[in-house]
């Protein structure tokens, strides 16, 4: 190896160490010095150690690589060994210490030795973890037996069914690909399940902001009916839980776009301007009526409620709904044409946008216009928000509606402008 290249490399493991060692000497600054087992020094001394023992692997061939087995093998044993005394003086029990300083060594000889891109990116993630602790732990405390559990069938339904279906269709009408149509589903399932996660951690007191972002991920008509009833009871609180709505219709436009990239990237070009201005529109009157009435909003006690998108009944419906969406969007393509699937945006988007959108997304590959497609994708995003609008008039009142429905009808028409405007360029 060029020395100019192995120097490189060793100061990338040097790099390592000393990042997860920062975590590490954070985490334990109220500790008197030789208090612990590991911290910044040790960490970037260990994976240096680690870079060095790398580059004699390099060199020496089979017998290199053995010696750099035997190094990992003695350096985490003593390790191991000063952290055993640790606990035993403290009388705490604990192995991250020891599974940071092996992986600081192992870092620091894959950067010398392997992609020292991979090892630093995992690095990073590694301190990540490390100082994420408070919050991870807080998070499974909250996490109930049944959240664990459907997302652990899910999981296994998902890496071992999900292989096992045909990825075909199985239908002499060419409408039904089971391992389409469920790796769809998943899809959906996991970016719903963020804003549930998100909500969950955050809670969905914790303001305006929060609420609309994360439970827009998870179901912006969750967010619209709840903030809604809100807005009537808590008058004085409106904009607030206005400009709460207004940001969860915003980030769903911006999962749609999402969810598009996801399965027909080439899609996005075409609707990038109107959804995007659309969900821009939105998320600015929110932005705005936040900055003007500057009061933190109270929503009396009432939690926002939203299934969770692993309960396997949940997952089965979606896809039952995208089964069905898709069978009709089928039809109807085929049977009247870009009116069918305009109809069918239309039809849809009064209760979903992601059926259509995913049913858009796949004919749009080559047995839909990719232009017919994207304007049906707009359609449904124009009549969801309307017609959020209209559910927050009759729940919210008149107060809350007009202005709901002129943020709504403004986003619409700067989307609608966008689309003609890039159609005639």
């Amino acid at each position: 190896m060029d020395t100019i290249v192995l120097i490189q490399r060793l100061s990338v493991a040097l790099a390592i160490g000393l990042l997860i060692g920062i975590e590490r000497g954070w985490h334990a600054r109220g500790e008197r010095e030789g208090e612990r087992a590991a911290g910044l020094r040790t960490h970037a001394l260990a994976a240096l150690l680690g870079g060095v023992w790398g580059a004699i692997a390099t060199a020496g061939g089979p017998a290199g690589h053995v010696a750099l087995g035997v190094a990992f093998a003695t350096f985490a044993a003593i390790i191991a060994a000063y952290r055993f005394r640790e606990t035993g003086h403290d009388g705490t029990f604990g192995a991250t210490t020891v599974v940071a300083a092996m992986l600081s060594f192992t870092l620091g000889a894959y950067a010398v030795i392997g992609d020292a891109t991979v090892a630093a990116a995992a690095a990073v993630t590694t301190a990540g973890l490390l100082a994420l602790k408070s919050a991870l732990h807080e998070w499974v405390a909250k996490l109930s037996w049944a959240e664990l559990r459907s997302a652990l069938l899910l999981l296994a339904m998902t890496f071992i069914l999900l292989p096992l279906l045909p990825d075909r269709a199985i239908d002499p009408w060419s409408m039904i690909n089971p391992f389409e149509l469920w790796l769809m589903t998943i899809v959906l399932a996991a970016i719903s399940f963020a804003g549930y996660v998100a909500i969950k951690l955050a809670g969905d007191r914790a303001g305006s902001i929060i609420t609309g972002i994360a439970g827009g991920l998870a179901s912006s008509t969750a967010v619209t009916l709840t903030l809604s009833r809100l807005a009537r009871t808590h008058p004085g609180q409106r904009a607030h839980l206005l400009a709460g709505i207004l940001l969860s219709g915003a980030t769903m436009m911006a999962r749609v776009l999402v969810v598009v990239a996801l399965v027909n990237a080439s899609l996005v070009g075409s609707i990038a301007a109107p959804i995007g201005i659309a969900g821009l529109t939105l998320a600015a009157t929110g932005l705005l009526l936040l900055m003007l009435k500057s009061e933190s909003a109270e929503t009396d006690g009432r939690a926002l409620t939203l299934v969770n998108p692993f309960e396997l009944g949940t997952v089965l419906k979606l896809g039952a709904l995208l089964t069905v969406v898709t069978i009709a969007a089928k039809i109807l393509v085929v049977s009247a044409g870009a009116a069918g699937a305009y109809m069918l945006a239309a039809v849809s988007g009064i209760a979903d946008v992601d059926a259509v959108t995913l049913s858009m997304s796949r004919l749009a590959k080559g047995q839909l216009a990719p232009e017919i497609a994207a304007r049906a994708i707009c359609i449904v995003v124009a009549v969801n928000t309307l017609a959020k609008a209209a559910l927050g008039w009759l729940t919210g009142g008149a107060d809350l509606g007009r202005w709901l429905l002129a943020a709504s009808a403004a986003a619409v028409s700067a989307g609608a402008i966008a689309l003609a405007v890039t159609a005639n360029l």
